[in-house]
């Protein structure tokens, strides 16, 4: 895999809704599929499927203990989505720091009320 193709599965395996709440509920700790698969209204084969995209993209490892099959989370990817966020994340911080900047200067402003 290309680090560019590992790159595009990073953000795509974080796109999924269902797949962003496997990831928060590993956070926790090492579980196992049914554990994971609990409070989703999905069949075990789509959770199964929805753990192989966050596997391949790096993001879930996966140990057997007996029959059962253990996963956890791998957060050194994320650092891919953070640094594209950077950026971002200081532009709104200016946004915000401007607008402190001008309601301080200017005020609240007034809300219309209904006697308005």
């Amino acid at each position: 895999m290309t680090p560019l193709s590992a790159h595009a599965d990073v953000f795509l395996a974080i796109a999924n809704p269902a797949r962003r709440a496997i990831l928060d509920r590993l956070r926790a700790g090492e579980q196992p599929v049914l554990a994971l698969a609990a409070p989703f209204d999905m069949t075990l084969p789509a959770v199964s499927q929805q753990l192989r995209i966050l596997r391949r993209a790096g993001l879930v490892r996966e140990r057997r203990h007996g029959r059962q099959r253990l996963y956890r989370l791998n957060p050194e990817p994320l650092k891919q989505v953070r640094e594209w966020m950077r950026p971002y994340e200081r532009f709104w911080s200016r946004k915000l720091r401007d607008l402190g900047e001008y309601l301080d200067k200017h005020g609240t402003p007034r809300r219309p009320s209904v006697e308005d």
